[in-house]
């Protein structure tokens, strides 16, 4: 026991590096600022996902990657929206919601298919039960691709669609 306190008190922490480069939550921080003027509120969709990519979305919202520090919000109400962010692909059942939710965000406003699944359908390429990947239903203003994506890249996904002058929202 003696051997075991006098090793914690001489050793030093162990602790993790910061997840997110700062670089990336400084730019988008200032990407958001210029673009908007105010917080970039994100309407999460999941049409017919295998929740993977749900879970690193809600992996941003934690105390590790706490988005809200770069001014990212994430809302219940698609008429709060300026992001529509959309996992999956878009199941039968799913389709009519997905485009009321569209439909009922105010403008200007932005589309993320977020995964393989929402960008093309991936595993679930074939099923009766799916229409396909979401820009068949609503148009699409960037992909983030992986299984699931990363929470480093869904943030700079969202760099990217900030920071590219010539993608005005819809």
């Amino acid at each position: 026991m003696r051997r075991l306190l006098l090793k914690n008190l001489f050793s030093r922490p162990l602790t993790e590096p910061a997840p997110v480069p700062a670089d990336v939550g400084e730019a988008l921080r200032g990407a958001i600022a210029r673009r908007l003027g105010r917080s970039l509120c994100i309407r999460a969709v999941d049409a017919g996902s295998c929740n993977g990519c749900e879970l690193e979305l809600h992996a941003l919202g934690n105390a590790f990657y706490d988005v809200e520090r770069f001014g990212i919000r994430f809302v219940a109400s698609p008429r709060h929206a300026d992001v529509l962010l959309v996992t999956g692909p878009v199941t039968t059942n799913m389709r009519v919601a997905l485009e009321r939710t569209w439909d009922a965000m105010p403008a200007p406003k932005w589309v993320i298919a977020t995964g393989d699944c929402a960008a093309g359908c991936g595993v679930f390429e074939g099923s009766y039960a799916c229409v396909g990947a979401v820009s068949r239903v609503i148009p699409v203003d960037i992909v983030i691709g992986g299984c699931p994506p990363p929470p480093e890249e869904l943030l700079r996904g969202l760099l990217a669609l900030l920071a590219d002058d010539r993608r005005a929202p819809r």
